[in-house]
């Protein structure tokens, strides 16, 4: 058991009061439902049997197939292989639709071929296709919810396509917005099978892209991903709230490429992963850049906030991982990668063996591909030495990190790798007019925080927000080349001679899928139905 920040205890998801969640529930689809379509006139499908009571439809996918905005399809428990669409088992393309299972842990949607176990790991079993499947995706089309089941074993391929378990898609990789409302709540997405020489596995967990909300994804719980259990980018003003989840086992517990605006990060557990929450500045990938949390149209303001989180033990260098993932800083509980304007407060964060928040500028090396290509950073950016022996003497793109704001937080045995630059908090930004500020952040047990470089939470240094950073350039030279050894190893020729080093993978190993609490009353807000009646 644990405790969160917010003081409420875990088990392996945050308690809910289950007659409080339905409600809300029913007061978010009322909110979502679609012009000229009522939620609570919906018809309801049924999908399986549930006491005994047969639903007219066999798998999902015809359900959905003849939903109209506003239905409701409920699912009894069961496995489900479904084949909705050649790159996904369920694939939601009407509008409004509210899909329910009756049983989190009882309804799975399993990528693997039948004929084996639920969610089986045998390789036998694996459904591997060029340009992967995904698992449930929502293509551009809003006031869709999904609540109360399981989604397992939808794999990518090896170049990283496919591989999203649950899928709000609003145009993926279009640098355009192509979808409104959403919500997910009771939600468990995982995998049991990694192809470790392929690099082929499940991608994300919970994945919402080009999303302008209003949206919502809680009471949910994701691990073993490549790339992160829950994933909310490319939406420069996201209008989301991502709380009450449970991050495990994934290269990231939480990523968000170009994501900010109004987002909230909030109420959640992130341990066990290679690094906890990872908003992040990516020059070609979900355009456009950066990553930004300021509120729309009011300067000096952020709206983008990671809050009362419980952020520990995120040092594995075991979890599956490729690509771009595959070099996030171990050892690192929350890491602010190219972002700004950003709102870190009152969380807790312990236990994480590099840092426990990190705010770095990030040197992207990707040539231009899309027509964004590095909007908010620096094109073709010569750093000054000794950075220029650090980072080459050319970066295609440079995102600055600055006007981040990191306050209040609560730490605790962070820095445990025990190398130079490692502690509670660390600044690895070049000068920069604005500062990213560092206040009130308090060691539970030392008092004073660890930070590199040192004294960070002074006025002078930059305890003061709104300042300019100049730092002392060898203690953030120093600190470079300690995030590029946590990230790439000691073939990246940047870690100390003579010091621990940072963990190095050895043998991916997958968590079990664990049972999660269900919601108690899966009827609560559904219209009037055979499986639940009027009463």
């Amino acid at each position: 058991m644990s405790r969160n920040a917010a003081g409420k205890t875990y088990g392996t998801t945050p308690y809910l009061h289950p007659r409080r969640a339905a409600l809300a529930t029913a007061a978010f689809v009322a909110s979502m439902a679609v012009p000229g379509h009522s939620a609570a006139a919906g018809h309801v499908l049924l999908v399986g049997s549930f006491h005994d009571i047969a639903g007219s439809f066999a798998s999902i996918q015809s359900a959905v197939n003849a939903a109209q905005p506003g239905d409701w399809i409920l699912v009894a428990p069961g496995v489900y292989h479904e084949q909705g669409a050649a790159g996904a088992g369920v694939l939601i393309t009407t509008p409004g639709i509210h899909l329910r299972g009756m049983d989190r842990n009882g309804v799975i949607v399993d990528g693997t071929l039948p004929g084996f176990g639920a969610c089986s790991n045998a390789p036998a079993a694996q459904v591997r296709v060029s340009g992967g499947r995904n698992g449930i995706e929502v293509f551009k089309v809003y006031g869709v919810t999904i609540e109360n089941l399981t989604v397992c074993n939808f794999l990518g391929d090896a170049s990283g396509s496919g591989g999203n378990e649950i899928w709000w898609n609003g145009g993926d990789g279009s640098g355009a917005i192509g979808m409104g409302s959403y919500a997910g709540r009771y939600l468990t997405a995982s995998t049991t099978y990694f192809d470790a020489a392929a690099g082929v596995g499940g991608q994300y967990g919970i994945f919402v892209s080009n999303a302008r909300g209003p949206g919502v994804i809680e009471y949910a719980y994701a691990s073993n991903m490549i790339d992160s259990s829950f994933y909310v980018g490319a939406c420069p003003d996201c209008n989301a709230v991502l709380r009450h989840v449970h991050a495990q086992n994934s290269a990231l517990g939480y990523s968000g490429t170009n994501a900010g605006g109004h987002l909230l990060i909030q109420d959640s557990e992130w341990e066990d992963n290679r690094a906890g929450i990872v908003p992040n500045s990516l020059a070609n990938d979900d355009p456009p850049s950066p990553q930004d949390g300021a509120c729309p149209g009011v300067a000096g303001k952020s709206c983008t906030i990671i809050e009362r989180n419980y952020v520990h033990d995120n040092n594995n260098a075991n979890t599956p991982a490729a690509g771009l993932t595959a070099g996030a800083p171990v050892g690192t509980g929350i890491e602010l990668t190219g972002g700004r304007n950003n709102l870190v407060r009152n969380n807790i964060v312990e236990r994480n063996g590099a840092w426990g928040i990190l705010v770095n500028d990030y040197p992207d090396p990707s040539p231009p591909a899309v027509p964004t290509w590095c909007s908010g950073g620096v094109r073709y950016f010569a750093p000054s030495p000794p950075f220029d022996v650090i980072l080459g003497p050319v970066v295609p793109c440079y995102f600055y990190a600055h006007g981040n704001r990191v306050e209040g937080n609560r730490l605790a045995d962070n820095g445990g790798f025990g190398n130079p630059t490692n502690g509670d908090l660390a600044n690895a930004a070049l000068p920069h007019a604005v500062n990213n500020c560092f206040r009130h952040n308090v060691d539970r047990h030392q008092g004073a925080a660890s930070t590199s470089p040192s004294n960070l939470q002074d006025a002078e240094v930059a305890g003061a927000c709104g300042a300019p950073w100049n730092p002392d350039l060898t203690q953030v030279a120093g600190l470079f080349l300690e995030v590029i050894c946590a990230a790439y190893g000691p073939a990246s020729g940047a870690c100390t001679a003579g010091t621990p080093g940072y963990p190095q993978p050895t043998t991916v190993s997958l968590m079990p899928i664990p049972s999660e609490s269900t919601m108690d009353e899966p009827c609560e807000g559904s219209p009037d139905n055979a499986w639940c009646p009027d009463e």
